[in-house]
């Protein structure tokens, strides 16, 4: 039996989005403040002496690598946590999972200096900052869940989530406050900010198995995110009650986004607007809906990324900035639309 005509054309447009993320690769492997010779660069391998070779595969591959999967993380955290919540204006943020990665990465650089002799070597070596930041992120679920008790309602989840977000702005807040050095709190702020500078193939497969662990989670909640749009009687019903597929979908949400601000910061709006833009391609399957963001948001934060190298300017502009200045203006037409009575 053929396909219907609007099936069609949403199977067209997420092919178009699987064909535009490679070619996005390789305009970002080409931009930068130096020309080079990249297809030659990618023939003389990685362990050339050449200047190409080192700038594209030790600067320029692992930056874009790291976007993509750090987009696609943001982009499939989002669209789980609206499943999840049944709340299209979610992201994960709303249950801590940025914060409480932000402030023991935020901790760490408030006392990096004073680190001694092992844990001042994994300091340096730059791995301890994103482990430490995965831990705070997994706590800080942690934290939401026991405060929203035993089978907690999504709205007990959402106010438990609030209070623990609002707990570790609080303490972020007291951080800067009192941050030992001009430096040190230009550093927290910078981090804060989000960035893909100055990272390497150490945080990327650092960050990877963290973020492959947390859509394993995803995959194989989908189903449960399927039922739960129907409502929490309706997902009992068919056979998921219980704790367990909450804490899967929350585990995974943590894992996969508490990786990437790990590595990048806080980097916002990916994990709210990213599953707005998709929904309809997948005819609102809350399954389809976690690989399609995904997908969407590599795209768009490598784009957003190379925004920001071609970007002239004193200073590179974060690209946490970039993302919220995509994310507001799609923020302002959801309320225009709400308002207008179409619904969000």
């Amino acid at each position: 039996m053929p396909l219907s005509l609007p099936l069609n054309r949403n199977n067209f447009a997420l092919l178009l989005l699987a064909v535009a993320l490679p070619l996005a690769l390789l305009v970002a492997l080409a931009s930068g403040p130096v020309a080079i010779d990249m297809f030659h660069a990618f023939g003389q391998g990685w362990h050339s002496d050449s200047s190409d070779a080192v700038i594209l595969w030790q600067l320029r591959l692992p930056r874009a690598l790291l976007a993509i999967m750090v987009g696609a993380a943001l982009g499939m955290g989002g669209a789980a946590m609206q499943g999840m919540l049944r709340n299209p204006l979610a992201e994960p943020a709303l249950l801590g999972v940025s914060s409480g990665a932000a402030l023991a990465a935020i901790l760490l650089l408030y006392y990096g200096a004073a680190l001694q002799g092992s844990w001042a070597q994994a300091w340096k070596t730059g791995w301890l900052l994103p482990l430490l930041a995965i831990s705070g992120a997994f706590l800080a679920v942690l934290c939401v869940w026991l405060l929203a008790g035993r089978g907690a309602s999504a709205t007990r989840l959402v106010l438990a989530g609030v209070a623990i977000n609002a707990f570790l702005s609080a303490l972020m807040a007291l951080a800067l406050n009192y941050a030992p050095s001009m430096f040190a709190m230009q550093e927290i702020v910078f981090w804060l900010l989000g960035s893909l500078a100055n990272r390497g193939w150490d945080q990327l497969l650092l960050a990877l198995p963290f973020i492959l662990f947390g859509a394993l989670l995803l995959f194989f909640a989908r189903n449960y995110l399927r039922a739960l749009s129907l409502g929490e009687a309706s997902a009992a019903s068919l056979g998921f009650r219980g704790k367990r597929y909450p804490l899967l979908v929350l585990a995974g949400i943590a894992a996969a986004v508490g990786a990437a601000v790990a590595v990048a910061g806080t980097i916002g709006f990916v994990g709210l607007v990213v599953p707005h833009l998709v929904r309809p391609l997948v005819r609102q399957d809350p399954g389809r809906l976690l690989w399609a963001s995904a997908l969407a948001g590599a795209l768009l934060l490598l784009l957003a990324d190379i925004l920001v190298v071609n970007f002239v300017g004193a200073q590179e502009l974060r690209i946490g900035a970039v993302t919220a200045f995509i994310g507001a203006p799609f923020f302002f037409w959801l309320i225009v639309s709400a308002r207008r009575g179409q619904g969000l």
